[in-house]
């Protein structure tokens, strides 16, 4: 009897060990559907153009470099403006969303004033609209405005983020807000503090993780925009990342596909840089904000 004791606890304890080793087989499975077509990217990135036509592999047969000086001389104009265009598009945008939507939400979350409720439900209803929904109004307006065009081309795409139009973000720092204890409010109107004076000492220090994952959604989805980017920018000086690849797939099939990926492959690296500079602050900011309230 002991001795089947004793060897039903050794196969318990063998058990623990596969299950731990089939998952990290399932994991690593995962892992790699999910970066494959990153991979093949970028072998995509350094093969000829026949090459690419002919060889679906990862790895190329014969290594081209030259995708990548021919991507970003093959306009006009350097490729580097589009990356800065880019880049000025969605700064300006974390900024819009991370001042406004924090405003917005603080009313909503901690101030009491009438139909507060019906706001937020009819703001938590806008998440129900897709965007392309919004996109032929918007243009609408924005071009009877003067905007669409102009001097300052972005105006239609930034005007928004700090008018606190991405529910998203409001909904997610009201709910983070909503787990900031209110005797913290109640100790700081005892001390002499406006509403004002509660949020610029209290409510605004506390809410850096849902400011920094606010910040790093709105760079990443502007980065990525592509749609919107494409309605209102109509001038090749003022072209994004997203817009300026598609002018590499030509009408007339004089398609430049090898530098396109190339630059796609570039086109990734502000996001993963990005991303792995606020990695830790992205997690905590999602655990923080999504399960209170």
């Amino acid at each position: 009897m002991v001795a089947v004791t004793s060897t039903a606890r050794r196969a318990g304890a063998r058990r623990p060990g596969g299950r731990q080793a089939l998952r990290l087989l399932v994991l690593i499975v995962i892992v790699a559907v999910v970066l494959y077509p990153l991979l093949w990217m970028l072998g995509t990135s350094v093969k000829s153009q026949e090459e690419i036509v002919n060889n679906i592999g990862l790895l190329p047969d014969t290594f081209t470099p030259g995708n990548f000086t021919d991507g970003w001389r093959n306009f006009d104009i350097s490729f580097g403006t589009f990356f800065l265009n880019s880049a000025m598009v969605s700064l300006l945008t974390v900024v819009g969303n991370a001042v406004s939507c924090l405003l917005a939400a603080y009313a909503l979350a901690r101030l009491r004033f009438r139909l507060r409720g019906v706001w937020f439900a009819v703001m938590i209803g806008t998440l129900l609209l897709p965007g392309h929904v919004l996109i032929v109004p918007q243009y609408i307006l924005f071009r009877s405005l003067g905007l669409v065009g102009g001097d300052w081309p972005y105006l239609p795409l930034l005007i928004p983020q700090f008018l606190a139009t991405e529910a998203f973000f409001v909904f997610l720092m009201v709910q983070f807000m909503r787990g900031i204890p209110r005797e913290l409010d109640e100790a700081a109107k005892i001390d002499g503090a406006s509403p004002y004076g509660i949020f610029r000492h209290v409510i605004l220090p506390l809410s850096r993780p849902a400011l920094v994952t606010t910040a790093i959604f709105s760079f990443i989805w502007t980065w990525n925009d592509f749609f919107r980017q494409l309605v209102f920018l109509s001038s090749l000086d003022d072209y994004t990342v997203p817009v300026a690849l598609t002018l590499f797939i030509d009408s007339t099939s004089q398609s430049a596909v090898g530098p396109m990926f190339a630059m796609s492959v570039l086109s990734l690296l502000p996001v993963f840089l990005f991303f792995l500079a606020f990695q830790r602050m992205l997690v905590e900011g999602i655990n923080t904000s999504g399960l209170k309230g």
